[in-house]
């Protein structure tokens, strides 16, 4: 898609070539500059997925991850956990320092470290299900976790270190807590405790070895895809990697399985020039995002399916010749509906898991279809129990996030999973006749069709803490926008765990309120079954509702 000078740097066409982020200043500003613990800023802090920041910030330096993987030494020894340690990198700039980094300690502590075999990019989905492989072949002998290094889809000027732990998921609170209070006193210490040699000995250690990620996670794909419906298929297929973590398995599942799968873009770039930008003019690599896919979009009518994956590739972006991007949510409910109708093996008992500022289509398939829904928090980590004993056979989130079981009912990844969703679409697009986006139009027929939107409301630090501490009773209101309020919920219906804000439901609508962590605002997630103009008045009322209550 061209793009004209007037038209760079605005959101969905391309940035100018000198806005790009200056690679050798900010990998220079990785080593060069070191974290005060005292500032807040700059201290270790791990949200829901691990901890991110910039290096030009003193958010994500050299300190930062030799402190981090310390850590996580000291923490491995705390959990008895002994097995081998699979350690994975995305294509951002400050992944592979953090990487080599990362490696210098482990060794140090004599870790077994599992890395690519060629030195190259791993998925957060093939960092999982490494995990879990090797733990399901050696039951009873030590078990194996893994270190992701990304910042999923945020600015190529940011970095990101996630843990997960033998389960494959997301690390839990009380795990991320330990960690991230370990490491900030190792950097308040100046790093005194934090073991090290240099890299090219690391590399070499007896305690390092090489694992083929590819080969592993793709020679499984077709236990949890049927490939055998698109044998011989005529649609034409198209992948963009996004210039992220799964550039090469690409090129292998289409030749395994012999699929007419274009690669749109099969080459790395850490300025990430190749990306149109997201709505606030800045690069990031959302497959969700329309204007962050706007060059996907306007080629929309090549191919009759095709989807993008983040960096990391723990998320999706489906586009078809009659839709266009579908909205996360949408593709979640198509998903849904079309694997609990077509995976034969899996029990009648299996659930659906989604959090719960996710579509509510999904609760009305679901009862559709008479299965169990599991409500929970933001974060993926709440699924992971689910997952691995095959009570949830497809679990989402609201940010295109999702991953499902296996065709026979077993656990596939416990963290989410970018590639199936987008060979997914292939499948059931070749099974049905019809793309996910004429599925989600089917759906909406008999179960409505909603209009969702996410919104930002001020508030200073006193009123995001008081927001996150609310309970159901400060909430007096018995109505939004003109029908009885049904729920007012401050903990997961599905699993009684705080949701650290509100969320309030009618029969047609309802709106979640969430402090942010960065920034002085709340986030307030809205949806309507009534319209735009009916979904426009729940925002007016939610932010009405939570001034009141926090006041």
């Amino acid at each position: 898609m061209p793009t004209t000078d007037a038209q760079q740097n605005t959101p969905g066409h391309l940035p100018s070539l000198d806005t790009l982020v200056n690679l050798p200043r900010l990998v220079t500003a990785f080593y060069a500059l070191h974290p005060d613990a005292a500032i807040p800023a700059q201290r270790v802090s791990f949200g829901t997925s691990g901890h991110r920041g910039s290096a030009f910030h003193t958010a994500f330096n050299e300190d930062h991850i030799l402190a981090i993987t310390q850590a996580i030494c000291d923490y491995r020894h705390t959990q008895c956990t002994t097995g081998p340690l699979f350690l994975a990198q995305d294509t951002h700039a400050l992944s592979e320092p953090a990487f080599t980094a990362a490696l210098e300690v482990l060794a140090a502590n004599h870790i077994a470290v599992m890395i690519d075999q060629d030195l190259g990019y791993t998925p957060t989905p093939a960092l999982s299900h490494a995990i879990l492989t090797y733990n399901a072949a050696n039951p009873g002998r030590p078990q194996a976790d893994g270190i992701v290094i990304t910042p999923s889809h945020n600015p190529p000027e940011d970095g990101g270190f996630k843990y997960n732990p033998p389960n494959g998921g997301p690390a839990d609170t009380t795990a991320t807590k330990w960690i991230e209070n370990r490491a900030n006193v190792l950097i308040s210490e100046k790093l005194n405790g934090v073991k090290r040699i240099p890299f090219a000995q690391a590399l070499a250690a007896g305690s390092t070895h090489r694992h083929d990620f590819i080969t592993a996670y793709v020679a499984d794909l077709a236990n949890v895809i049927d490939f055998d419906a698109l044998k011989g298929t005529t649609l034409k297929l198209a992948v963009d990697p996004l210039g992220g973590a799964g550039v090469h398995y690409w090129p292998r599942i289409a030749e395994l399985y012999k699929l007419p799968l274009e690669i749109l873009n099969p080459y790395v770039d850490p300025t990430f020039r190749f990306m149109t930008l997201d709505w606030d003019s800045r690069i990031r690599m959302d497959c969700s995002s329309p204007y962050a896919m706007a060059s996907m979009i306007a080629n929309k009518s090549k191919f009759d399916v095709a989807w993008g994956c983040d960096t990391d590739h723990d998320r999706h972006g489906i586009v078809t010749s009659t839709t266009g991007l579908l909205n996360p949510n949408h593709y979640l409910a198509v998903c849904i509906q079309y694997l609990f109708t077509h995976r034969p093996e899996w029990s009648d008992k299996v659930g659906i898991g989604k959090t719960l500022v996710s579509s509510s289509i999904i609760d009305r398939v679901a009862k559709g279809l008479g299965r169990n829904m599991l409500e929970v928090p933001v974060g993926f980590k709440w699924f992971v129990d689910g997952l691995i004993d095959g009570s949830l056979g497809f679990v989402g989130e609201e940010s295109a996030g999702a991953t499902f079981l296996r065709r026979n009912g077993s656990v596939w990844t416990t963290d989410k999973d970018g590639l199936i969703p987008g060979l997914l679409a292939a499948e059931m697009t070749a099974v049905t006749g019809k793309d996910p986006g004429l599925l989600y139009a089917d759906l909406t027929a008999k179960y409505g069709a909603p209009v969702y939107q996410r919104i930002d409301a001020a508030a200073t630090k006193e009123e995001k803490a008081k927001l996150a501490k609310l309970s159901p009773s400060q909430v007096t209101a018995k109505t939004l926008a003109g029908e009885p309020i049904t729920a007012i919920l401050t903990e997961a219906p599905g699993n009684h765990a705080a949701i650290g804000g509100l969320k309030v439901t009618t029969e047609n609508g309802w709106f979640a309120a969430r402090p942010s962590g960065t920034e002085d605002v709340y986030k307030i997630y809205a949806e309507s079954f009534n319209g735009r103009d009916h979904l426009k008045q729940i925002q007016s009322e939610a932010k009405a509702l939570v001034a009141s209550a926090i006041a």
